[in-house]
């Protein structure tokens, strides 16, 4: 099968391709998971469940916690570590009932005037017929809309793998994070291989072509901070990692904690306005 001509200037990666190690080591098995952060970062956590509509969905967990003895509200993807908690979490793929959950709490914050944060970690929304009949992509677009406009301060850290819609209806905030290690990208490396060169086997020329690393969108601008790892991966040195991403969270609050709830609003607005803005009218 002919290759588009596009392919044309991307070479063919060498075995020890730095771009795909890195993809390897967000996918990393014994990387910590959002229940992890949760436990080892946060204090007090009281699970909710459930999106008082139609049903709990697993593959998010979140609720009322303190950080630094201060209330907060956390709310992760959670993938799950053996093969029995990787089904019942859905491979950390959401349903709708997933994010209706996530935006009853983070309504919830929003009225208490508790700060946010959220752990990204997913290969992307559930796709599945029955996640599509009970609306999925509307179940997004409502918590894109929705974290807009919250008057707290809201931080996102991609702790893992941030797979596209599914990543971002957690991701819209004044501070988006990323683990050195982790990936942040609007499709897998596989699946665009699979569309644009029809052979998902051209997966390390797409991730390299779709800049998804910490470093890549820290010079796009689409991120704010990159929290570094152990060397080896965060799976290396958990108590290290918790600790990076501590000292994260901790710099972040304290950094949105003078702006006002209309200043917060606006902040988010004109973080996201700015992306992409790569060029400019002439004077």
């Amino acid at each position: 099968m002919s290759t588009p001509d596009s392919a044309a200037s991307l070479t063919a990666p060498q075995p020890s391709d730095p771009i795909w190690q890195r993809v390897e080591l967000a996918r990393h098995p014994k990387r910590p998971l959002a229940l992890d952060y949760i436990e080892r970062v946060f204090t007090d956590f009281e699970e909710f469940h459930g999106d008082r509509a139609y049903a709990d969905d697993s593959a998010i967990v979140g609720g009322p916690a303190r950080f630094d003895n201060r209330p907060v509200m956390v709310i992760g993807q959670h993938k799950g570590r053996d093969t029995k908690q990787k089904l019942q979490r859905n491979f950390g793929m959401p349903k709708p009932e997933g994010y209706r959950k996530a935006l009853r709490l983070m309504k919830m914050a929003s009225k208490f005037g508790r700060p946010i944060v959220t752990l990204l970690d997913t290969p992307g929304a559930y796709p599945g017929i029955d996640a599509e009949e009970r609306g999925q992509a509307e179940a997004i677009a409502v918590n894109l809309r929705e974290m807009a406009r919250l008057e707290v301060p809201v931080i996102a850290i991609v702790i893992g793998e941030g797979g596209s819609g599914g990543a971002l209806a957690l991701g819209v905030a004044n501070r988006v994070y990323m683990l050195e290690n982790s990936i942040y990208s609007v499709i897998s490396p596989e699946s665009c291989a699979a569309i644009i060169w029809r052979d998902a086997g051209q997966k390390h020329l797409a991730a390299r072509a779709l800049r998804l690393t910490a470093r890549d969108l820290l010079g796009l601008g689409i991120i704010d901070k990159v929290i570094g790892e152990p060397e080896g991966g965060a799976h290396e040195d958990h108590e290290k990692t918790f600790e990076s991403m501590g000292a994260a969270v901790r710099a972040g609050l304290e950094e949105l904690a003078p702006l006002t709830r209309a200043q917060l609003v606006d902040d988010r607005y004109q973080k996201f306005r700015r992306m992409a803005g790569f060029f400019s009218e002439p004077q």
